[in-house]
């Protein structure tokens, strides 16, 4: 069975002259591991403490999160005084809100598409389909980035992915097979949501073809591709940071 190939880096030859260097190497390396690990998974202690670390990055977004809530809270009772009492500071409040839809930064709801990305099941004895290769069988960042396009193609009023509301400086992001979205971790399935004409939505997804290419991956490995219409689904507004970082003024 021929392989659908997604973009990958191409492969390098070693120099045939390496090769015993390499693996004295190698074999020194495996020497010292026994010895430090003394019969333990040195891996294992790396893995703990990994996920200690997301568990204790992931704990602070979330109290950052609810701070900036609170500033927001303020912010905007504040303003609505201010409103009240200066012209001008209610007419600059009425031009922001009129922005506020297409900037992200308010709730939409409405008839829309949820679409489901998730890598292939794991078989029983861990074996790998026939011509298959680890990271075939999951979810990568072109994946995702190719729906997310097709919704935005479609002529979406908004897009979500998981529980984060998508605006123009969103970036999909992807480390391992996990998912990294402003500022916070998400492991498959992917969901993938929008308010959207379904049939716009489709046509997008049938002429894309980073989609066909992950169709292809789908049919040949087992991975989770669910395109599901709704009659209704309703977005949260965007409640992140908007300030710039790293662009400037050519």
């Amino acid at each position: 069975m021929a392989r659908p190939l997604r973009t990958r880096l191409p492969r390098l030859s070693a120099w045939g002259a390496l090769v015993p260097v390499v693996a004295l190497a190698a074999g020194l390396l495996f020497a010292t591991s026994g010895r430090t690990a003394q019969g333990t998974d040195l891996r294992a202690g790396e893995v703990t403490e990994l996920s200690a670390l997301i568990r204790e990055r992931d704990g602070a977004i979330a109290a950052q999160e609810r701070r900036l809530a609170e500033l927001q809270r303020i912010s905007e009772q504040l303003t609505e005084q201010a409103a009240s009492r200066d012209d001008a500071v209610a007419a600059a409040r009425r031009e922001g809100e009129q922005g506020a839809a297409a900037a992200g930064l308010s709730t939409v709801s409405g008839a829309g598409v949820v679409i489901t990305l998730d890598d292939a099941p794991q078989r029983p004895d861990g074996s790998l389909p026939v011509s298959a290769r680890p990271d075939d069988l999951v979810i990568h960042q072109s994946d995702v980035q190719a729906v997310v396009n097709a919704m935005w193609a479609a002529g979406a009023e908004g897009v979500a992915v998981m529980d984060q509301r998508l605006i123009a400086t969103s970036a999909v992001r992807c480390v391992g097979n996990t998912l990294l979205l402003q500022g916070r971790t998400y492991s498959p399935p992917f969901v993938v949501t929008a308010v959207v004409d379904a049939e716009a939505v489709r046509a997008e997804l049938a002429a894309s073809p980073q989609i066909a290419v992950f169709r292809q991956v789908v049919d040949a490995y087992g991975l989770t591709y669910e395109v599901r219409e709704r009659p209704q689904v309703d977005l949260p507004a965007y409640d992140g940071p908007l300030a710039l970082q790293y662009a400037s003024v050519g």
